[in-house]
């Protein structure tokens, strides 16, 4: 006997979660089931610990939230009925007596309670991840039968397990192949995937890889908006049985969008069809105005505080500041010393004036003058050097934290990838702060943004200026960033292949790099490791930022 195709309504919620803040979460996703339902929706899928937030990490030892988020998936469940339900992300305790207390888990929803229980079986132990301090894995998981259709469903990791996709195969098994063995007739996985420069177009074709595989269509809904380091794109999407991107939700946005799935394997989007695509540098900036906004609203702020130099670290900090948080909620301060030019001074006052952000100039001659009469006799007999280039560095700082303790202005940190890498910085100088917005972005596309803004606006919001001078960081006479580093062009490609392709010395020589630079650089990194301890949180863009996912010792040789 033949069957009747099947068609499912099924709503994408990728929904901006923050962590911890169970009340929020839970009312966005009730506002979404409401509009999904008014939509025609059958199904509304969220994305992965979605009442906890991602990454909740150790709120997860606490077990009055442990009970609270319980309560909260019970009241969600309420809200379904026999002809809509619901999928959502959370931590549920492990049923078993033996391995950890937590499972990381999908509950269905439907009839008004929670039908059945999905526990994601792959847990990630690499770079930023670290599920098996909280999560037990789960066993296979169960097949959903909603409305005579049959769902497999899998969470985040539990689809990255085909082994042509790594060095070395992480895993044994394979959960989505194992759900369509098992009967599964539409896949989805459930994520809470973070942003990293190249990341979605691998992603993608994994998942599209699963759906032609398979020949089933493919359900994919991620978490979007900022944790903390972490930045989440959304860019959910609905893959045909082909392997075809039938609809993708917006990136960098909170969306919920219908899309009806039939067994056979087709997929219908909205009208409009998917949503359109960024280049690298479009989306770069689109991440980091992201990753801004949250951080500093999920923190419990408003206005941010940064110094304003006349380079262009500080110039595009300022920039993706007025763009995530409006210019009215940004206040750059100039602090000029003997050294620095009158060309930075105008150039930072212009830029502010382009933004229409607050701006204060506020000399820092006096204090330095004060704190050389009070040193300059116990430094008898060594010459002017890096101690006095700091000593500038560091009156800044606490210029700015002064500022931020008086008027409740979080301040960011600009300094760059390059810089943090290499430990061209000043530790309680110009590495204070509470977030180093462009801290993992190399030095070269800093000036790729600041054309990119320039592009977006029509005119030089970033002065003409500020991009084509030297880079220097004026604490000395004369000074250039290349009198104590390589070019920036070589230095970014050497801290490239070395922090992120993990390559060694010999291989970046081979590579065509001068040994001289190569070695110089590598050093560099690996002296500089106490100064990135206490960076403030770096923004994560790319595949190995200098944050959670970079774990060197300090007090070891590195070899």
């Amino acid at each position: 006997m033949i069957q009747t195709p099947s068609l499912l309504r099924i709503a994408l919620a990728q929904i901006n979660f923050k962590v911890g803040d169970l009340d929020r979460n839970v009312a966005r996703i009730r506002d979404e089931v409401e509009r999904a339902r008014a939509a025609g929706a059958d199904l509304l899928v969220t994305s992965e610990l979605a009442l906890t937030g991602y990454p909740p990490r150790d709120l997860l030892h606490r077990d009055e939230f442990i009970d609270a988020q319980l309560k909260t998936l019970e009241a969600l469940a309420a809200l379904t009925d026999d002809d809509f339900g619901l999928i959502v992300g959370y931590a549920d305790r492990n049923p078993h007596h033996v391995g950890r207390r937590l499972v990381n888990a999908a509950a269905f929803c439907v009839g008004g309670r929670v039908k059945e229980r999905v526990f994601k079986q792959l847990l990630p132990e690499y770079d930023v991840f670290d599920e098996a301090r909280y999560f037990e894995p789960g066993g296979e998981a169960p097949i959903l039968n909603f409305k005579g259709v049959r769902l497999g469903v899998s969470i985040c990791e539990d689809a990255w397990a085909p082994v042509e996709h790594w060095e070395q195969p992480r895993y044994m098994g394979d959960p989505v192949a194992a759900l369509v063995a098992n009967g599964a007739q539409v896949l989805i996985n459930i994520s809470a995937s973070p942003f990293a420069r190249g990341k979605r177009a691998m992603r993608e074709a994994l998942l599209c890889e699963h759906a032609a595989r398979h020949k089933r269509p493919l359900i994919f809904v991620n978490q979007v908006g900022a944790t903390d380091e972490l930045i989440f794109e959304g860019a959910s999407v609905a893959i045909d049985s082909t392997g075809q991107i039938a609809h993708r939700l917006p990136d960098f946005a909170s969306a919920c969008e219908v899309v009806s799935v039939v067994t056979t394997g087709d997929v219908l989007g909205p009208e409009g069809g998917s949503a359109s695509e960024r280049d690298d540098i479009g989306e770069l900036r689109a991440a980091l105005v992201l990753g801004t906004r949250d951080y500093v609203r999920k923190s419990g702020f408003k206005q941010v505080l940064l110094g304003l130099s006349g380079g262009i670290d500080s110039a595009v900090t300022a920039v993706i500041a007025a763009d995530a948080l409006g210019p009215e909620n940004v206040h750059a301060v100039a602090m000029p010393s003997r050294y620095s030019s009158r060309h930075s001074r105008d150039d930072a006052r212009t830029l502010a004036n382009n933004l229409g952000i607050e701006f204060d100039e506020i000399g820092i001659e006096q204090p330095y003058t004060s704190f050389l009469d009070v040193l300059t006799p116990h430094f008898q007999g060594k010459d002017f050097d890096v101690t006095e280039e700091n000593l500038q560095a560091r009156i800044r700082g606490v210029y700015l934290m002064g500022l931020s303790n008086k008027f409740g202005k979080l301040v960011l940190s600009c300094g760059n990838k390059s810089e943090l890498a290499v430990g061209y910085s000043t530790l309680y100088g110009d590495m204070c702060g509470a977030l180093a917005v462009i801290g993992d972005v190399p030095k070269m596309q800093v000036y790729a943004l600041a054309e990119e803004y320039n592009r977006l606006a029509g005119y030089e919001v970033v002065p003409r200026n500020i991009i084509e001078k030297a880079p220097s960081a004026e604490l000395r006479p004369d000074q250039r960033d290349e009198d104590s580093l390589p070019p920036y062009p070589v230095l970014d490609a050497i801290v490239d292949r070395y922090v992120e392709d993990r390559q060694g010395i010999a291989q970046i020589i081979d590579a065509g790099f001068e040994r001289r630079d190569v070695e110089r650089v590598v050093g560099l990194i690996r002296r500089n490791e106490y100064k990135r301890w206490q960076s403030p949180p770096v923004l994560k863009v790319t595949a190995k930022a200098f944050g959670s996912g970079w774990r060197y010792p300090l007090a070891a040789s590195h070899g």
